[in-house]
């Protein structure tokens, strides 16, 4: 849901019957707010208490917002969460916070963030998201520093163990002892993992843990397996663990060249419609969203009208971006490529309009390490129908435009 400057989730790509692809991922156009669309100004934020941590938050929270103005009055009409992580903008995103946190009293507002573990190589030669069992546990507690210190506070709200596939990793000792000592020493609050990929088995291995208190984990409209994720939920809640829900607008259109968007407000309540859910982050890039997502704050209510909306994209045989990370096209990729990583940084890139999350999310990539580029067919069949070739060779052109910061 998020965008870069210039470029917004209710903006659609001006492209004529020549336009291709590849342009969706860099040119676009304002399209303003329909008429009578704007939420109302006034009224009560639905609050739910984000499980045993006792805390009691609006059901919107801030995501990825970029800009310091649009943060403060995110946080001047109510929303208290602020969601970052020490990977966001090379570290910048937290800075920005630390600007609109001064002179704000700190029991006013909450923020979350995780560290910046550095990817793997997987067999095959690409890169994993999953964090896995080899990170330095020791090096958790410093990560936490550094975000302390970029933010300007003295404790993190919530920290997360981000990047988490395989139920293995939820388990983990090491990780688990770390956070234990960042909650001794004051540091932290309250300790959270998230989840893109396999979300029911890593949700119920965080109930197992005992230890974990919030999931921030994919859930939408759009997952083929959301009965599944929803049902881990359901579980998770009911054992006490808070549930953030992110990845919330699935992709933002539904299609490549973004001619065709979801109902981004119909979407977030899709979500919200499940009380087990206790807060979400979508994140916005101007006033406007910020507003949508104010007025489903303030009413919930998914109306008759807007869940047939949401599946009219189907219904016209369009396939999304929204990525599941399901895995199910791995297999089938002689090459062994990380299919799914190739197809989120795909929608960040022209779903979201921000190339240059891409490009981190394939940080330490190269066009040469997408085998796509040296393969002339594609046998690998996408669960929701992605031309999965296509879409590898439009993230190449990205990766080739700028280099990866950092």
């Amino acid at each position: 849901m998020t965008t870069v400057h210039g470029s917004t989730r209710r903006e659609f790509l001006a492209a004529g019957a020549s336009g291709v692809a590849g342009a969706a991922l860099f040119a676009a156009c304002r399209r303003p707010r329909d008429a009578g669309e704007g939420a109302s100004e006034t009224g009560t934020l639905v609050t739910r208490t984000l499980g045993r941590t006792g805390l009691k938050v609006p059901i919107v929270s801030i995501g990825s917002a970029y800009e310091p103005g649009l943060v403060s009055a995110a946080l001047d009409a109510g929303l208290t969460y602020v969601h970052t992580s020490g990977s966001y903008a090379d570290q910048n995103h937290e800075r920005m916070l630390n600007r609109v946190f001064r002179g704000r009293p700190r029991e006013s507002f909450l923020v979350g963030s995780s560290p910046d573990f550095p990817e793997y190589r997987v067999e095959g030669g690409g890169l994993s998201e999953d964090l896995g069992t080899r990170a330095d546990a020791s090096t958790i507690a410093p990560f936490c520093e550094g975000s302390l210190q970029r933010l300007g506070v003295a404790h993190l709200d919530l920290y997360f163990l981000a990047s988490i596939n395989d139920p293995a990793t939820v388990l983990h000792e090491p990780y688990i002892k770390a956070y234990e000592d960042l909650k001794r020493a004051g540091k932290i609050r309250f300790a959270g993992i998230a989840t893109h990929r396999n979300e029911p088995a890593v949700i119920r291995a965080a109930v197992k843990s005992g230890f974990w208190d919030v999931v921030l984990t994919a859930f939408n409209f759009r997952q083929s397996h959301r009965e599944e994720v929803r049902a881990a939920i359901h579980e998770a809640a009911e054992a006490g663990v808070g549930i953030i829900a992110m990845k919330t607008q699935a992709g933002v259109y539904w299609d490549p060249l973004r001619l065709r968007q979801i109902d981004m407000k119909a979407a977030l309540r899709w979500v919200l419609r499940d009380e087990h859910v206790h807060s979400t982050v979508p994140a916005f890039s101007n006033h406007d969203e910020l507003e949508e997502d104010l007025a489903v704050a303030r009413d919930p209510a998914l109306r008759t009208e807007e869940e047939r909306g949401l599946r009219q994209g189907e219904a016209a045989g369009l396939t999304g971006l929204y990525c599941q990370q399901c895995g199910a096209c791995v297999p089938q990729c002689p090459a062994r490529a990380d299919v799914p990583a190739l197809m989120r940084a795909h929608m960040y890139a022209v779903g979201h309009g921000r190339p240059h999350h891409a490009r981190h999310v394939l940080r330490g990539w190269t066009p040469a390490d997408i085998p796509c580029t040296n393969c002339s067919s594609c046998g690998v069949r996408c669960a929701l129908g992605f031309d999965v070739r296509d879409r590898a060779l439009a993230v190449a052109g990205v990766l080739d435009a700028q280099p990866a910061r950092g």
